[in-house]
């Protein structure tokens, strides 16, 4: 994997009547990546820094005992995103990323050992439900017809528009409403399809981006179509290939990623954003800063209070947030053909289990787990005659009061035990390698407030013009990227975060660099390479 700047590094030459506006981006997801490719082609110099020790954030890397493991996304569905941000530095995405379809998309296993491959292919989706519930062929047309006419509004028309005015929601509500955005993603499901089955197949989707179906506005059952339109994929060599190319191309365009540099702080002079303090106490001046943190982390840690009107404490702790997940990361000494790359092995109850998740935050006995089998589709990820896994179960964050440091290990040995019994025939007597990933970390190592896993809970009242702007309300010259902001989670959502800082963010030209008015403070200072 590249790797990435741990200093200075040589940049193109600037010409010397203008020096290049600077911009410091937090956090080195895929939504501060993305954005920071874009910057660059508006003509900033791109800083973006990185606490950990290697960029990708929730898309992150681990390596161990010869197996790879993606800490996160492993679900790519809308690749002609990742095109743009080659195509805004003169490249083709397929010269240094490899993509691969995927099919099925998911395999559903039911409780009761029933499966639903679930797919693109047209002929074989209808030959799925009517194994299934033959009642039912039109009333899926039906849904897909519903999810394209949401997709065609709710993506390609407002995934990339900034809602930092009301009147941005204002005109697009007649929209959301004819489309029943008012209903939910289960209700939607429910009014098209009468089997409790398929419902759930057509359903799960909003949990890939932290929504509760139950809850969640049915504008996420856009994601049907969006998978169908552009197909589910996978990266050779695993995510993190994707997360290298994009730190090449901000490299390419002369700017850098730092790792191991946490912020402290955002500073501001004049009611704008002008860089940020490092841990270190130094200051690294910026022209804008954008923010690839948490939301809500972002203006309750770094942004002082005292720059704070909107995003209170108060509103902050009040807002509804995610669930979160338990992650265990797992390699085997044999190989499991007849897995699929990607799963959803349902348990035994499913408005029961989210209502304990999300409503109760109870941590309940029973799961319902996603289990990634990369190694289906890229052998390399994994020592020769092996397999790499992950498996998640969607748990809740840490209002819940859980104790993960007692409860990990025994939740582990729980889900290994369901695995063994179903999927994965003599699991436990095959690992080799283990390492698990709680809600815990996801607030300790990811700055996730509460823990959870997909910022605010894309319910409606917290999605679009309700959700916290990609324009920081709070300050001028601070903008926000990532799942916390609009459109929401997902390598789609953050990828159009990011999209839409081409709206709202003046091309590095028109600005007047403010730089010299911090440094004239006597602040310790960091420059630009």
């Amino acid at each position: 994997m590249l790797t990435p700047s741990q200093g200075s590094l040589p940049t193109a030459a600037l010409p010397t009547s203008a020096p290049a506006a600077q911009a410091v981006v937090i956090g080195s997801g895929f939504g501060g990546l993305a954005a920071a490719v874009r910057l660059g082609a508006r003509g900033y110099r791109v800083t973006v820094l990185e606490r950990l020790d290697a960029p990708g954030g929730r898309g992150y890397v681990h390596r161990q005992d010869g197996f790879t493991f993606d800490a996160g996304p492993t679900v790519i569905t809308a690749p002609f995103l990742f095109e743009e941000l080659w195509a805004l530095c003169g490249k083709r995405l397929a010269d240094d990323v490899d993509l691969r379809p995927v099919s099925p998309f998911y395999r559903v296993r039911f409780d009761d050992g029933s499966t639903f491959d679930y797919s693109g292919d047209a002929d074989a989706m209808r030959a799925e439900i009517a194994r299934l519930a033959p009642e039912d062929i039109a009333g899926y047309e039906r849904f897909l017809a519903a999810s394209e006419a949401i997709y065609k509004v709710g993506f390609e028309q407002l995934g990339h528009v900034s809602f930092d005015r009301w009147t941005t929601m204002a005109k697009a509500l007649p929209d959301l409403l004819k489309l029943e955005g008012w209903r939910t993603v289960w209700g939607l499901a429910c009014k098209h399809v009468n089997n409790e089955k398929l419902r759930v197949v057509l359903t799960f989707q909003s949990l890939l981006v932290g929504g509760n179906p139950f809850a969640t506005t049915s504008v996420y059952c856009l994601i049907a179509f969006l998978e169908r339109r552009f197909g589910v994929h996978f990266a050779m060599g695993g995510t993190g290939a994707l997360v290298a190319g994009l730190v090449k191309l901000i490299e390419g365009q002369g700017g850098r990623v730092l790792c191991g540099q946490a912020v402290d702080e955002i500073v501001v002079a004049r009611g704008a954003a002008c860089g940020v303090r490092l841990e270190s106490g130094a200051v690294m001046p910026a022209d804008v800063v954008v923010s690839n943190a948490d939301a809500a982390w972002t203006y309750k840690h770094l942004l002082p209070a005292r720059h704070r009107r909107h995003w209170t404490d108060r509103r902050i702790a009040r807002a509804r947030y995610s669930m979160s997940l338990f992650v265990w990361y797992f390699g085997t000494r044999r190989q499991y053909p007849d897995v699929a790359h990607h799963t959803i092995s349902l348990g035994p109850r499913y408005e029961g289990l989210l209502d304990d998740i999300f409503t109760k935050k109870h941590l309940a006995d029973d799961f319902s787990l996603y289990l990634h089998r990369p190694t289906a589709t890229d052998p390399s990820l994994a020592p020769p005659g092996c397999d790499a896994f992950y498996v998640l179960a969607p748990v809740p964050h840490l209002d819940a009061g859980v104790d993960w440091r007692e409860r990990a290990e025994p939740y582990r040995a729980a889900i290994a035990k369901r695995l063994g019994e179903t999927l994965l025939p003599g699991l436990e007597g095959e690992v080799v390698t283990s390492l698990m990933l709680t809600p815990q970390d996801f607030q300790d190592r990811l700055n996730s407030y509460k823990g959870a896993a997909f910022a605010m809970e894309p319910v409606l009242t917290q999605s679009a013009w309700f959700r916290p702007h990609n324009h920081s309300e709070e300050v001028d010259r601070l903008y926000l990227v990532g799942a916390g902001t609009h459109p929401g989670a997902g390598l789609p959502g953050v990828l159009s975060s990011a999209r839409v800082l081409d709206a709202v963010v003046p091309h590095g030209h028109e600005l007047a660099c403010p730089q010299s008015t911090l440094i004239a403070e006597g602040l310790p200072h960091v420059r630009h390479a």
